[in-house]
């Protein structure tokens, strides 16, 4: 997880539920008033119609992970957007078919894949401010589901889409080739030891899966606050044939107005901490 959390300011956007940690990779932990109620008899789902465990199950190998699901307290509000939203909003990577963006989004041109929206008040600003686009938000964290869901439904935005599972598969199994329009991943888990640098999401192997669901043009944009990691998102993504350098210079680029400044992180430059965004675009192989 990034040291410093990342809570976005949203002005115009009505926020509500409690403050937690950025979010990694796929899924940060979070605390809030318990609202699970009554104790559930043994093998009973929380959410019958809302996100599964283990949506893939064993129907793919099991491989190395770039996140970690934890287990967290969720509040009477989430609980009640999962329960009620979920199935109008929400769907479970299960890897058992191939998705329909136009109906999915309502016909929306343009649709954008996000992974790992924390508790998804960036994710909602950023939905308000682009209501054309359809942003396809992936995560494990079930309040933050749960408060993206509440905030999509307070603000009034429908094109949002919550996807509870593995990306990877998701990627893999259930996306069109050229069906994106662009790639978010904002601040992902870093995992600073050396021993599991193998599990940091943006690696050579998940940039060629990426390649395929994203349209030529469409833009890769990554964010994080930790140095050596940004130097390897950088080097990566220039060596990968797939991806070409939004920046003249070959470096990192400004912070795009599109992603909204967090509170924290504002108070983390402030303090001297550095966040590098990369941009990138998916480059028109077939004519090189």
């Amino acid at each position: 997880m990034s040291e410093s959390p990342h809570t976005p300011e949203a002005p115009g956007l009505e926020v509500s539920g409690p403050e937690a940690p950025g979010p990694d990779a796929l899924g940060p932990d979070a605390s809030g008033p318990d609202a699970s109620g009554p104790a559930r008899p043994k093998g009973e789902p929380r959410f019958p119609d809302g996100p599964a465990p283990d949506p893939a199950g064993s129907h793919f190998e099991r491989r190395i992970r770039s996140f970690q699901p934890r287990r967290s307290r969720v509040t009477t509000g989430q609980a009640d957007a999962l329960q009620r939203l979920w199935p109008k909003w929400g769907f479970d990577i299960d890897g058992q078919r191939v998705l329909d963006l136009d109906e999915l989004f309502e016909g929306r041109k343009r649709v954008v894949l996000e992974i790992g929206f924390g508790m998804g008040e960036a994710t909602a600003q950023m939905a308000a401010d682009d209501p054309d686009t359809g942003i396809l938000a992936v995560d494990v964290h079930t309040p933050g589901q749960g408060n993206l869901l509440g905030l999509a439904e307070r603000n009034g935005l429908t094109n949002v889409r919550v996807a509870n599972g593995d990306a990877i598969i998701l990627l893999r199994e259930m996306l069109r080739p050229a069906s994106l329009d662009g790639l978010r991943v904002y601040f992902p888990d870093p995992w600073p030891k050396k021993r599991h640098h193998k599990r940091r999401l943006i690696q050579p192997e998940f940039l060629s899966l990426a390649a395929v669901p994203l349209r030529p043009g469409a833009l890769v944009h990554c964010a994080t606050d930790w140095e050596e990691y940004a130097e390897q998102m950088l080097d990566v993504l220039s060596a990968h044939p797939d991806y070409e350098n939004t920046q003249p210079d070959g470096g990192y680029a400004p912070r795009p107005a599109f992603r909204p400044l967090t509170r924290f992180e504002g108070q983390g430059l402030d303090k001297g901490h550095v966040v590098h965004d990369l941009l990138f675009r998916r480059k028109d192989t077939a004519q090189d």
